[in-house]
This record gives C-alpha cells, structure tokens and sequence, in this order.
C-alpha cells in the first residue's frame, strides 16, 4: 500500500477544533470504551457499505486505536475523492497527549 497523508496529534487536534470531522474505525467494543467527541464511528469491516454515511463535503481526519486500520480507511477513502487523512499513532496518541476521550455517559474515555 503507498503512503497515506497522517497527521499529528497537535495538528489534528487544532483541526478537530476547526471543525474537521474524526472518522473513527475501530470496532463497537472499543467505540464504547472512549472516542472523540463528536467523532462519527463507523468500523472499517463496515465502511464499504456504510461510505454512503461518511460526508463528502468535509474534511476528514480518520482514527483507530494505533494507526493501521485507519490507514487502509485513509487510502480507500482518498481512492473515492474524499479529503481525508490518518491520525498518526491513533487514539493510544491521542491519549497519551492528555487530549480528552468521552464515552455515551458523558465521562472520560480510555482507548481499549
């Protein structure tokens, strides 16, 4: 597989505030332990049915726990002309900055 365009972590998170939509890939289980907030989810077993979802009017920053599904989300996704890069290191580096996770209670997340 080529190169995806990735972006780090500070950069991505001044760009989530901007307004760039996180596209996360990652499986229910995972969802469900933390995302960013306002992030859509839909797992990458699932994106080639469900891309129809995915807005094509906006750019996009897709994540996953560490970086390689979102990468093939990333690829394909640009294959179909959407703007869309990966998040490098994934949600673990988006932890690890101390930047915030939410769960459907409303609380601090965790990256399963």
């Amino acid at each position: 597989m080529s190169q995806v365009p990735e972006i780090d972590v500070s950069d991505a998170e001044d760009r989530v505030e901007d307004g760039v939509l996180v596209l996360d890939v990652r499986e229910h289980d995972e969802w469900a332990a933390g995302r960013v907030e306002g992030s859509l989810h839909i797992p990458l077993g699932e994106l080639g049915a469900r891309q129809g979802e995915v807005p094509d009017d906006r750019a996009l920053i897709v994540v996953c726990r560490s970086g390689p599904r979102s990468a093939r989300a990333t690829a394909a996704l640009i294959a179909a002309d959407y703007d869309a890069v990966n998040l490098a290191g994934g949600l673990k580096a988006w932890e690890k900055a101390g930047l915030p996770l939410v769960t459907d209670a409303g609380g601090g997340g965790t990256v399963a």
